[in-house]
């Protein structure tokens, strides 16, 4: 039998029905730094292989500390977690993320939780970012 542990429109995540339920929002979150460049404006995200676990909730300490503006682009890993919100500057963005622009100096959070194990392809989308080296994978296990 299984009971569900957190739920929204889109999805379920599930458990035995006889183990203890974790609310995944009140879960801590696991934190993980990745900049994007950095201040030898070199092109390249550090780290370029970043793990995750389907069903922990995660705080992405995103980073640009470069003098260009880079972006963290990576549509199927948005599409395999549940967004809880994006915190930037003085506001907190809600609902389906697919791309954060970091401007030079910017920093933002995303807090979100795993739900569909894959290799994703990470990349900043801004011309000849990528194909400069700008790129990285995505696990979640």
């Amino acid at each position: 039998m299984v009971s569900a542990v957190f739920t929204s429109s889109s999805f379920a995540i599930a458990a035995p029905a006889n183990s203890n339920l974790i609310n995944l929002v009140n879960q801590p979150a696991i934190e993980v730094k990745v900049s994007l460049s950095n201040t030898a404006n070199e092109l390249k995200f550090e780290p370029d292989r970043i793990p995750f676990e389907v069903g922990k909730r995660y705080k992405l300490l995103l980073s640009n500390p470069s003098a260009m503006k880079h972006y963290f682009t990576s549509k199927d890993f948005a599409d395999a977690i549940w967004t809880q919100k994006v915190e930037a500057g003085h506001v907190e963005i809600k609902g389906n993320i697919r791309e954060l622009e970091l401007r030079p100096q910017a920093t933002a959070e995303w807090f979100f939780v795993p739900i569909k194990q894959g290799s994703y392809i990470l990349r900043c989308t801004i011309a000849g970012h990528s194909e400069a080296g700008m790129k990285g994978t995505i696990l979640i296990q």
